[in-house]
């Protein structure tokens, strides 16, 4: 008698899989699969922390996420609108951003090993504008006793060099009614006289206060005389830049300077980074036309970013470019 030999499908307890439940198992797998490649192939949020629309890091901001839309297939990029140096250190800082702008005297003097928080550039210099009107009693500083001004936003730059200055001309604490408003706020709150003066730190020109300079007398304070009294007590960061005549159509002044750096979050993948710098530095033609400031841009003084290190995909490509 002929033995028949037993298949595992004649197994008793198993059932031959039929034509519903492998077309069943066959489209699981296919959606799995889709999802795999949706993950893998989804672009890179590159998230630009920047300040107020009518300052320079938003313009800056806006064109550099044109640039690297454009230039990095792999990437999403886009500006956050925020109170600027303070905040945008934060958010790098946090996760909540990749790349920001942000003044050097708002960082630590020291940079702490394992920040969040690296440099791909020194970018320009901002300057701190006093502004006032033009047939108004504020002239010098010491006019500011009493009087109401605006020192920039909470979480600002602009605030920590205000503040800092005030300081240092011995017009802290309740010397002046202090204001908390962003540059918009405080160009419509001068506009309306409800207060005397406000303090911008911006790159030249600062677009809210060219535009304020056209519709009405302005006067912008020199502030030359306090650069050495703050590099005494906060540091060298600070210098003194002019004004000139040319910028907003005003009486040429000086004031205080500091460098503006463009920071990243530390873990950002170094070939993200080494291209972003690339784009940076051989774009800044298109970046000087969205604002002068960012066309003033070099390689050689861009690697200047003490306190904050250059983040080692920016350091492979200076290495590479040799300024």
């Amino acid at each position: 008698m002929q033995r028949v030999r037993r298949t595992s499908s004649s197994r008793p307890g198993h059932r031959r899989a039929g034509p519903a439940a492998l077309l069943a198992l066959l489209l699981a797998v296919t959606l799995t699969a889709a999802g795999c490649r949706d993950t893998a192939n989804e672009p890179l949020r590159i998230r630009i922390a920047t300040g107020s629309p009518t300052a320079v890091y938003y313009a800056f901001g806006q064109s550099l996420a044109t640039i690297l839309n454009r230039e990095m297939p792999d990437v999403r990029a886009s500006v956050v609108v925020t109170a600027a140096s303070a905040e945008n250190v934060r958010l790098v800082g946090s996760g909540a951003a990749e790349l920001g702008f942000t003044q050097a005297d708002v960082l630590p003097r020291a940079s702490a090993t394992g920040s969040p928080v690296d440099a791909i550039a020194r970018v320009y210099d901002d300057q701190l504008h006093l502004v006032t009107t033009g047939g108004g009693p504020v002239r010098t500083v010491a006019d500011l006793r009493g009087r109401r001004i605006s020192v920039g936003a909470p979480g600002s730059g602009t605030e920590i060099t205000a503040t800092r200055l005030l300081e240092v001309a011995r017009l802290g604490g309740d010397q002046v009614r202090r204001e908390r408003l962003g540059l918009d706020d405080s160009v419509a709150a001068l506009r309306a006289g409800r207060i005397d003066a406000f303090f911008f730190s911006g790159g030249l020109p600062v677009r809210g206060i060219e535009e304020l300079a056209w519709r009405s007398a302005t006067r912008i304070v020199d502030l030359s005389a306090l650069t050495e009294p703050l590099r005494s007590r906060y540091g060298p960061v600070y210098v003194s830049r002019d004004i000139p005549r040319s910028v907003y159509g005003m009486d040429p002044v000086t004031t205080v300077a500091d460098p503006n750096y463009l920071i990243v979050r530390a873990n950002l993948p170094e070939r993200v980074v080494r291209e972003v710098t690339r784009l940076l530095m051989e774009r800044r033609a298109e970046l000087g036309a969205a604002h002068p400031a960012a066309g003033r841009m070099s390689p050689r003084s861009a690697i200047v970013t003490a306190p904050l290190s250059l983040h080692p995909g920016a350091a492979q490509w200076y290495r590479a470019a040799k300024p």
